[in-house]
């Protein structure tokens, strides 16, 4: 049984939308200077879409919303998505391939497995690994974009490349293991 999700043809939906739907989100203060660097590549993204954008500098948000040029249902909300990967830093080339059918993301709060900071800060740190490599090979087996920031990770790929990220960080997170054994006991498995 195929289970791929065909590409969205326009003619199924030659009328376009109906309501305007619009999203928009805040960004932090410090990558103001690169939104607007990168701003106009967004804005050509979308409108190959049908999605307007719109960068308030005044309020700090970014906004999307439908057109009557529109025709896929769902692009709004991978628009949304766009907008939160970009206020999570993560770079623009890499957050507009969100855009495509097979593409999802993952925000995964790290935080929350590990109680002490100290510890936490640790094992963050053997997250990323010395000049990123654990975190190179867990984008190498999962065939995913990840990106560890804060308190978080944001990863990009296919679902079962996300499900496989979700459960490697846990497991980096929540055990004193070496990453590296973790990530070749689920290439092996």
């Amino acid at each position: 049984m195929d289970r791929r999700i065909g590409k969205f043809d326009p003619a199924w939906n030659p009328t376009g939308m109906l309501e305007v739907s619009s999203f928009s989100r805040r960004y932090p203060r410090y990558i103001e200077t690169y939104l607007q660097a990168c701003w106009q590549s967004v804005q050509s993204a979308l409108k190959e879409y049908g999605v307007a954008c719109k960068l308030n500098l005044v309020e700090r948000s970014m906004s999307v919303s439908t057109t009557k040029k529109t025709r896929d249902p769902y692009i709004i909300v991978k628009a949304r998505d766009l907008l939160r990967l970009l206020s999570r830093s993560v770079p623009a080339p890499q957050a507009i391939k969100i855009l495509k059918d097979d593409m999802t993301y993952d925000i995964i709060n790290i935080r929350k497995l590990v109680p002490k900071k100290e510890r936490f800060v640790r094992r963050r740190q053997r997250l990323v690994g010395p000049g990123f490599s654990t975190l190179k090979a867990l984008e190498t087996l999962t065939n995913c974009y990840i990106l560890v920031q804060g308190n978080t990770v944001a990863a990009m790929g296919s679902i079962r490349g996300l499900k496989k990220v979700r459960r490697i960080v846990g497991y980096i997170e929540s055990t004193s293991w070496d990453p590296l054994a973790i990530i070749n006991a689920e290439y092996n498995w």
